[in-house]
């Protein structure tokens, strides 16, 4: 096999095209920890606030930052629904994973394998190794109208309509997107005991924080402030399967929105350094 020459291994990491992940700092820890607080007195819980926050850092591609959210998680008591470190790393690398249908593949295998590496060797050893999402010629029927009833959730009164808009820019779009991201990815495992579920709510907010910290896609955003919203509206919040989301309810209202957005934002400004977002910034001018 060839090799690469120095010149291109030296063009690849040159810093002008930011190659590695994006550090975190005391700052990221100050916010993290207001952002917490914050989450409390507007009763939020913990699910929500860990899904948004560690939602910005994969998108920012901070895996740092989600390792201060998994011990900041530790730390913060929740005395109506006690939890395990093991259960807070399993709720970020869930949500670091469904982050790949909104942020592609690239940040989700470098953040979720470098937050893995930082975890404690007790926590590390209590993380579940079975997939959740295999198919196979007796689910995949199942899979595919589970997607489909995801999509149709979260764009009701716009569903089919936008799937024929989509299928207009290219034939597969509508395809590639249901079945390799609403049916395996984004709904819920069928048939299977998974460690944490990242369910219709908290799947709403992985893609707010995701497209939200992206910059550039505000039509994606809107529609999934709305699918939050038509969680509640009509009832799949509350469907067979579900778990309740403390704050959840709020969130889908416009001061939740507010809040929503507004400290997405804060998380971004931080961990970007008061540069904004790293998702698509363009490569950096030479020095």
């Amino acid at each position: 096999m060839s090799k690469l020459s120095e010149a291109v291994k030296a063009l690849i990491n040159a810093s002008h095209a930011k190659p590695g992940y994006t550090p975190s700092s005391a700052g990221v820890q100050t916010a993290l920890t207001r952002f917490a607080s914050d989450a409390a007195e507007k009763k939020v819980g913990l699910p929500a606030w860990v899904t948004l926050s560690a939602a910005v850092s994969a998108t920012m591609n901070c895996p740092e930052a989600m390792t201060q959210i998994f011990h900041l998680a530790n730390s913060t008591p929740t005395p109506n629904s006690p939890r395990t470190p093991a259960q807070n790393a399993e709720l970020i690398r869930e949500v670091g994973l469904k982050c790949i249908s909104f942020n592609g593949i690239p940040r989700s295998i470098n953040t979720l394998g470098a937050f893995r590496n930082s975890l404690p060797a007790d926590v590390g050893a209590a993380l579940s190794t079975t997939p959740t999402r295999e198919l196979t010629p007796d689910n995949l029927e199942l899979r595919k109208r589970d997607g489909l009833a995801l999509w149709d959730s979260v764009y009701l009164g716009f569903e089919r309509k936008l799937l024929d808009k989509l299928a207009a820019s290219h034939p597969d779009l509508p395809v590639h997107i249901l079945n390799g991201h609403y049916s395996n990815l984004l709904s819920n495992p069928r048939g299977v005991d998974a460690p944490v579920k990242v369910g219709r709510v908290l799947t709403s907010l992985v893609a707010i924080a995701c497209l939200r910290t992206q910059t550039g896609v505000g039509p994606q955003v809107v529609s999934h402030i709305f699918g939050l919203r038509k969680a509640y509206e009509h009832g799949d919040a509350h469907a067979a399967g579900e778990e309740p989301v403390e704050g959840g309810p709020w969130l889908a209202t416009e001061d939740g929105n507010i809040w929503m957005l507004e400290n997405i934002d804060k998380l971004v400004n931080v961990i970007g350094g008061g540069e904004g977002t790293t998702f698509a910034p363009g490569l950096r001018a030479k020095l």
